[in-house]
Parts: structure tokens; sequence; C-alpha cells
């Protein structure tokens, strides 16, 4: 299993400050323009606002889209992207070709929201703790996960050490990473790098993760078979929130904003601290736990007790593929795009309500109707405590309204990589080709943010009641095995050891 940390900085000003001037709107940025979008759009995520629409919300709160690097707020909206980790061996020259060739091509949020205005190619850049020194940018910028590094947050993190990382991220070479995305593989004629896609070399300055390039799903999905991005939050001046979306002030995702109430230097205005992790998934291992321990409730086949539990680790009901990728052609599989959350959905799965953005979101954990008060401390009949959507995004657990967990919150921004399972892998029930998630979240405060998630809810085995365990998905143990209870419907208390051997989620 791969686990990397990699704190990055996304900031349009940044790059601004280090050249002295940044030209946003060029018209080389990698044309031609688009007709039609390259962004992908699952039916169960919110939509994205129109650029009208965006526009008039910024407006009204002070936020310049036009500012703000395009990942950040637009999420996981991608079919094709590459990462493209380097290091910067000559900062004068670094910096003359940073003016020249690179921020041109940056995409702003503005841009992605306006087909007419899409490059071929959407292109953002951040710069690591290291590669800010390396650019002699001695500004601080008052976030310890960010400074501090990888390594430094191990310990904070669960991680079992450095053993399974890619070498590259292990030392302090890699100074930031361009984020390369789109919609076709013919695209990648519009980028201006060398080097060869997917295939990480021995030198920082071109170690680079392909993610969903090859035969995956395209539609928003992770490789267990899970709609992902569902929760993440609606950002104060830029979108409306739909039934149950979680409402945030842009100063949490966006720095120097309203919310975020740290020092900063001025340069850094709209930036995000991105958070990266390569997690290595091994899916026909998981496909085998559920097969072999079903819950076996009443009225229930063995099949459908296995798909429950699935749900039951998850908090939500598995999204069949919907659409994926060869070298050149995309194929069409058998779709439906479903996933209920099982709070309300608790047995069976409800794709029409799967499917439907103003209801898939729109529960507490409390009961129905309940707008103040906490949720029950004992019914996980609907959904476990251990839930990965539960623990990672508590609700009435923390009381509601929901404001006591309100700068908690991410902007989710990663893609699936590898390919899907083959057909040998899923006889064996074993994996030979690398697959997994790429895994992306912004925040204006990484302890605030992603850390604080992992390491005080889903690591935190006492959270949110004493002996629910860890969360089943992301939840680490150093490498250890991890015990959770909730998931067995007819015995919540039962414990569960999940052995990272077995299962890596």
């Amino acid at each position: 299993m791969r686990l990397n940390l990699f704190p990055t900085l996304l900031s349009l000003e940044i790059c601004a400050g280090i050249v002295s001037a940044a030209y946003l709107n060029d018209a080389r940025s990698l044309q031609p323009r688009r007709k039609t979008s390259m962004l992908i759009d699952p039916a169960a995520q919110p939509d994205l606002p129109t650029i009208t629409a965006a526009t008039a919300a910024a407006n009204a709160f002070d936020l310049n889209l036009s500012d703000i690097q395009g990942d950040i707020l637009i999420g996981m909206k991608k079919k094709k992207e590459l990462f493209f980790f380097f290091g910067i061996s000559n900062a004068t020259d670094f910096k003359k070709k940073l003016k020249s060739i690179v921020l041109p091509l940056v995409t702003n949020t503005a841009q992605l929201l306006d087909v007419s205005a899409q490059p071929q190619t959407a292109l953002n850049i951040a710069f690591s703790q290291t590669g800010l020194s390396a650019l002699n940018v001695t500004d601080q910028l008052n976030d310890s996960p960010f400074s501090g590094g990888q390594l430094q947050d191990i310990a904070n993190l669960n991680d079992p050490g450095t053993t399974n990382w890619v070498p590259e991220f292990v030392g302090t070479n890699i100074h930031g990473v361009i984020l390369l995305a789109s919609d076709t593989l013919a695209s990648r004629k519009y980028i201006p790098f060398k080097g060869q896609p997917g295939q990480a070399t021995r030198r920082a300055t071109n170690a680079s993760i392909l993610a969903a390039e090859i035969t995956h799903c395209v539609n928003g999905f992770v490789d267990f078979g899970y709609l992902d991005g569902i929760s993440n939050p609606a950002v104060q001046g830029f979108q409306s929130p739909l039934p149950g979306q979680a409402v945030v002030p842009a100063g949490e995702i966006l720095l120097g904003e309203d919310g975020d109430d740290v020092s900063r230097p001025a340069w850094a205005k709209d930036g995000s601290f991105l958070v990266f992790r390569q997690l290595k998934q091994l899916v026909p291992e998981f496909n085998k736990f559920l097969t072999d321990n079903p819950i076996r409730a009443p009225a229930l086949t063995a099949q459908e007790g296995s798909e429950l539990l699935g749900a039951r680790m998850i908090g939500r009901w598995k999204s069949v593929r919907c659409e994926y990728y060869d070298l050149q052609t995309p194929l069409t599989v058998d779709f439906m795009d479903r996933g209920a959350p099982v709070f309300l959905a608790p047995l069976v799965d409800d794709p029409v309500l799967g499917a439907d953005p103003t209801r898939n979101n729109n529960f507490t954990y409390g009961a129905p109707g309940q707008t103040t008060g906490t949720s029950s401390a004992t019914d996980q009949s609907k959904c476990p405590f251990s839930a990965h959507i539960r623990k990672t995004r508590p609700r009435a657990d923390l009381g509601l309204p929901e404001s006591s967990s309100s700068n908690h919150h991410i902007v989710r921004g990663g893609i699936p990589y590898g390919p899907e399972v083959t057909a040998d892998e899923a006889a064996s029930n074993a994996t030979e080709i690398e697959r997994g998630l790429a895994f992306v979240s912004y925040q204006s405060n990484i302890g605030n943010g992603f850390q604080f998630l992992q390491r005080f809810w889903a690591d935190n085995t006492r959270f949110i009641h004493s002996g629910v365990g860890f969360d089943p998905i992301i939840g680490a143990n150093q490498g250890a095995p991890r015990v959770v209870t909730g998931l067995d419907l007819t015995n919540v208390s039962r414990p569960i050891t999940l052995t990272t051997g077995k299962l890596v989620l």
C-alpha cells in the first residue's frame, strides 16, 4: 500500500509573485477552445453552477473566480488527470519558464465554468514548502503540516512509515506538482511537457502518476465501485447548497477569505493547501471480503448480505460502473447511477433516491424533522457509527445545527488511477495490476481539514462513541489490523477485524 502525503499550496498569486507577472488569459492557453464541456456530470453529484450564477454569487461575497485555480472549487469533475511532480534545480531558469510557458496555461475557475472558455487541457500548479524555499519565498504561511511536510506528519496520521512510499516522496526534492486534466487522451498533445506519463522515474524532476487514463470508469466512481464527491460542501460565493449539503465560508477552503482566521501573506489570498495521497486499493480482495462475510439478516440472500456489508462500511450503496475507456475508444457498459445512503435506505438500495442530488444527501443521522440536539447514541440500525461517510462528516452526531463541525470540511478533488479489474484478477481474487485512488483535498488549514478528519475522526476508535473502532475505509493503525464495530446489522457490538494484508482501503 502506498501512502504518500504531499501538502502543497495551489495559488495563482504565488506564481505571479515569483515571476512578477501573470498572464492568465493568454490566447495561447492550451488551444483550441471547446464546444462541449470537458467536465463530468454524474447525476448523483451536485451540479456545478453556471458561469452566470457563480459570478453573481461571487460578486455578493467579493470572491474573484478568475483568481482561483480551477481545481480547488470544481472538485471531482474530471475524466483524465495527470499529476506531474517536479523538482527545481535552477531557480532562475525555472522562473523564466514558469512565466513564459506555464502561467499562460493556468486555468482558473471562471474558465472552467464557461464551456466556451475551457481549454482542451486544464492546467493548475502547486508548490511544496521546499519548493517555495527553492524559489527564495520566505514568507510564513502559518500552517504546520504544510511547512513540516509529509515525513513530520507520519505519527499524526498513523501511517506505518515510508517502506511502501514511492521513493521520490520520501525526501524533500519534490518541489511542486502540475495538474493536467482533460476528457480525452488526444488532448495530451496540447501539454507542453516531456517525459512518459504514468511512469515514475528515479529523478524528482520527473516523478509522475497518471490517473484514470486507461480502461477506467470516468464518471466519478472510485475503484471499489462507490460514487465519490456527493458530500462536498457548498462554498459561499460559489454555489447554492442543495438539501443536506454543508455550507462553508470561502475561507475554510481559500486562504485570506472570510472564515480563514490565520495570518497569511497577501500573495497567498485565494490559494488553497492541496493534500495528495496515493492510495493503493486491493479491489479483488475487497470484493472477496464482502463475499466471504455477508450480513446474515432475515430475508437477505448471501449476495444481498455482502452488498449490505459494503454499504454499511461506506455508508452508501455501491454504484454500478457507468462508462470507461480503453486507449482510444469509449466503451459503454451496464449503468445505473445509484448509491443511496444507508441511513435513508437501510436494507436495500433505492436507485431513484441515490441518483437525486436533492435527496441523496439530505439527512442528519437524527430523527426525521429534528433540528436541534444530537443523534441517538445507540441506534446503528440504519447506519453504523463507523461508516466512512459518518466518521468523516458526523452531522447530528456532533449536534444540530451542524455549526460545531463547520471548520472541518474539505473539498475532495481526487480521481482513481489504474485499470479496471481484469477477468483473471476477478477469478483469482488477487490484485495483479496496481490501481487505487489519487486522493486530493483542498482546505485553508490542513490541521483543521484533512489532518483533523484523519487523526481525530477516522483513526479515533472512540469517535463518535466509545468502542466504535476505526473508519473501515481510510482508518489507519500504523499498518496493524483495525477493529471495527457496528457493521453487522444483527449484532452491532460484534467486532470485525480488518487485516491490511487482506483488505487495503
